[in-house]
């Protein structure tokens, strides 16, 4: 059995690749991958389990927020991939002085950007809740909660920047690592502000921070002291910005930022529809958003995969390649995603009541989980083949079509079906939604558009 190091070597130096290299070569990177999503899944799910013991009330107010920590913090991811796709990209051209300029530029935009967005969101948290149509029982909790996590915002997507660079190079053994530290980290910190120090719900977000700023720490001593492709302690050069890279970023991030508006509005638009139904149905989605995502990490670790594959294959202008380990991730998905489908819809029950002990809570989001777990299948299509997109550089296309799904199936639909269904007809509304989604993006990478910019020769 090949190393993944061999492995990459041979695709950026453009020897052949036999489908036993191709699946051995995704498998190295999808399964730290995947486990490094698992600790952020675990993370959210104990921050949930935590914040859900203190009553529906705590859960609720973290709930009302959490789509707008989405929207903030999917601004800097945005940032982050813009820079990290042109890791990919050099190190597949076996261009490490150029992998390393874009990583001390990208860790220093990303820094600069974050800073800016903290600032703003600190500045809208205490009228944030009564904006999102919160209960002013939980108004307290909830801008407790967001203005610290707003506080920690740098430091965290200082540490994911680092992180998903590293990741593009071909390195998912250590950023995985960190994440599970992280995890671990995240459980001893969240004990002890929320249950020693009884700081409840904003005591959360006081773990969540500083075991981000553990993590963080450890992930920039890595990628700047140990990583071979990155490492830039003993290399003079400049940390601002230059105009080609911010150009070329802006390429990838600028569609992003217009998906993070249409899609982290969508979900804001989704949380004006659910909060009215009240606390209990606040808290059952929030629960069961979080319970989900243990179905879908495989989805989101194959996707950081699928764009380190692609991307470092187009840097070495293997375009055939490229295709094959794009399909190669979305059918790997697929097919994990599917497998967690069933196990959700047996055990939504036993999922929902680590994070609760309010039975209403448990039940109805025992019930909206079982309507999702027919979606997850599709749902995987659409995650990873972004990736594959995004691997690419092409970020416009994806983004509209996440776009006129999101607002004109899923929106429109929760808006006929949640009057009159409740918190169900809004997760029977995402399930359509997402589905569609995911026979859009397959149509989509069929057509082989997704790489136009390098079978005509655009990228140089």
């Amino acid at each position: 059995m090949k190393s993944k190091d061999e492995l990459l070597a041979k695709l950026r130096g453009g020897e052949p690749l036999t489908g036993g290299d191709q699946l051995q070569l995704t498998l190295l990177l999808s399964v730290p991958a995947i486990l490094a999503q698992l600790s952020s899944v675990l993370m959210q799910y104990i921050d949930s389990a935590m914040v859900g013991r203190l009553g529906s009330n705590q859960a609720a107010s973290v709930g009302l927020v959490s789509t707008t920590t989405w929207i903030v913090g999917g601004f800097a991811m945005a940032v982050i991939t813009g820079f990290s796709v042109q890791v990919a990209h050099a190190c597949g051209a076996r261009d490490f002085v150029k992998a390393r300029q874009v990583l001390r530029q990208g860790l220093f935009s990303v820094l600069a950007f974050s800073m800016v967005l903290g600032l703003v969101a600190l500045g809208i948290a205490r009228p944030l809740p009564a904006w999102l149509g919160g209960a002013e029982q939980i108004h307290a909790d909830a801008s407790a909660y967001f203005s610290i996590y707003s506080a920690f915002l740098p430091i965290g997507m200082v540490g994911y920047a680092a992180a998903s660079m590293l990741q593009s190079s071909g390195n998912m053994k250590v950023p995985s690592i960190i994440y599970v530290a992280m995890c671990a980290l995240d459980v001893v910190f969240n004990y002890i502000f929320i249950y020693v120090l009884d700081m409840g719900v904003a005591g959360a977000a006081l773990g969540t921070g500083v075991s981000e700023l553990l993590a963080t720490a450890a992930g920039l001593w890595y990628v700047c002291t140990r990583s071979e492709e990155l490492r830039i302690v003993w290399e003079r050069g400049s940390f601002i910005p230059q105009h080609s890279t911010i150009r070329t970023a802006l390429g990838v991030t600028g569609p992003l930022w217009l998906q993070n508006v249409v899609m982290r509005g969508a979900h804001v638009m989704s949380t004006l529809i659910v909060a009215p139904l009240g606390p209990v149905s606040i808290a059952a989605n929030a629960f069961a958003i979080t319970a989900e995502s243990f179905c879908y990490m495989p989805g989101y670790g194959l996707e950081e995969s699928a764009t380190t594959l692609v991307g470092q294959s187009l840097g070495a202008r293997r375009n055939d390649l490229a295709r094959r380990f794009g399909w190669a991730t979305i059918g790997m998905a697929m097919a994990m995603m599917s497998l967690l489908a069933v196990a959700m819809y047996a055990f939504a029950p036993q999922m929902m009541g680590i994070m609760s002990n309010d039975p209403e809570v448990v039940a109805l989001g025992a019930k909206v989980l079982r309507i999702e777990a027919f979606a997850e299948c599709l749902y995987a299509a659409s995650i990873v083949g972004f990736g594959v997109c995004a691997g690419a550089g092409e970020t416009l296309v994806p983004t509209a079509m996440n776009f006129g799904s999101i607002w004109l199936v899923r929106i429109v639909l929760a808006l006929i079906l949640t009057p009159r269904m409740g918190l169900v007809g809004y997760w029977i509304a995402m399930a359509i939604e997402l589905s569609v989604r995911g026979l859009l993006f397959l149509i989509y990478v069929r057509s082989n558009r997704w790489m136009r910019k390098w079978t005509l020769g655009e990228v140089a």
